[in-house]
């Protein structure tokens, strides 16, 4: 069936992802990957407020259209 791969195995691996992405991509798809989980842990914990993020959004296109309104007043 399935078994847990032995260090040869992993060595393998991580040479062929090594050679696949290079050295510069690897610790930005860490990043990217620990970012992720955080974020899933976050949302099954339930500390991103879906409601708290659309009225944050709502409030910075309400700025942005202000600031358009203003740039349009001073051009005409």
């Amino acid at each position: 069936m399935f078994h847990m791969p032995t260090i040869p195995e992993l060595l393998i691996i991580l040479a062929i992802v090594f050679v696949l992405f290079g050295a510069s991509r690897i610790p930005e798809a860490g990043k990217a990957l620990g970012s992720g989980i955080r974020n899933f842990k976050k949302a099954l914990a339930g500390e991103i407020d879906v409601e708290e993020d659309e009225k944050k959004i709502k409030e910075v296109k309400a700025q942005e259209v202000k600031e358009d309104k203003k740039e349009e007043a001073k051009a005409g």
